[in-house]
């Protein structure tokens, strides 16, 4: 199957990377014991946004040099970005609402993993820029983008599996994949509640037990209604909508034929 971009070695170890750290950064109100330093200067942690935001910037470059990106390819992922960026606005504020997300699964789908980290991490930083939502929180959306669209692109059957099937593939995929997003932004956000004694901050003695209790106590109380509201839409999107878009994005991605050389007379 034609991939726009693909994932080589240095590619892979720079995403494994940046994977780390980010998950390092939000999994340390888990595991740090009360008396840690860490959280003593929760106040520190946006330095470790910014690491992450740079470490991103690393994946993109590394993929792009590697896979030697065409032009082609960027007119694909300038097309599919501006999309999905203005696609966003669409529903924000409204349950969840998100219509970007379908198109992420469908275009990670067709295009690859590589592709897909790509394009999930440039559409969110063009939609940030569009909506104003710049902030501390971009990098993680950013990442979490990355790794919504690449899943798509690592499901099973790629050159074999149409119609109805890949459609309950790609809509069950959304699904999940939509509540995954939003618990990772809510891990990105979470650990710097105030701790006022409630059930649903970071507490220090809690231990690991303690605040993964706690951490799923907040994520009900305060987003589930939105991340029902992003998986429902994705996945009534996608069989709604599926079979058209993917047929187009193979359509464009046969006649693009991204692993050609471009030569000129």
């Amino acid at each position: 199957m034609t991939r726009a971009v693909r994932l080589g070695p240095r590619s892979v170890a720079t995403l494994v990377l940046v994977s780390a750290v980010g998950l390092a950064a939000i999994g340390w109100p888990f595991l740090a014991p009360p008396e840690a330093a860490v959280n003593a200067h929760a106040q520190d942690a946006p330095w470790l946004f910014a690491g992450v935001l740079v470490l991103l910037v690393a994946v993109v470059a590394a993929t792009v040099s590697e896979s030697g990106l065409g032009p082609k390819a960027v007119a694909m992922l300038g097309v599919l970005a501006a999309t999905g960026a203005a696609l966003r606005p669409l529903g924000a504020g409204t349950a969840g609402l998100e219509p970007m997300f379908f198109l992420m699964v469908l275009s990670g789908r067709v295009l690859g993993p590589g592709f897909g980290f790509v394009l999930g991490s440039v559409t969110m930083f063009a939609s940030a820029l569009l909506t104003g939502g710049v902030g501390p929180w971009l990098p993680f959306q950013m990442l979490s983008m990355g790794w919504f669209t690449m899943g798509a692109g690592l499901l099973p059957f790629p050159d074999r599996l149409r119609g109805r099937t890949e459609l309950c593939l790609l809509a069950g995929y959304g699904f999940l994949a939509a509540f995954a997003y939003g618990g990772f932004m809510n891990a990105a956000g979470w650990p710097f509640l105030d701790p006022d004694g409630s059930d649903i901050a970071p507490d220090p003695g809690a231990g690991l037990a303690g605040n993964l209790a706690r951490f799923t106590a907040y994520c009900l109380a305060t987003s589930l209604g939105w991340d029902t509201g992003r998986a429902l839409m994705t996945v009534v999107l996608t069989l709604a909508l599926g079979t058209p878009v993917l047929k187009a994005l193979r359509r464009a991605t046969r006649r693009a034929a991204f692993e050609t050389p471009v030569t000129f007379d």
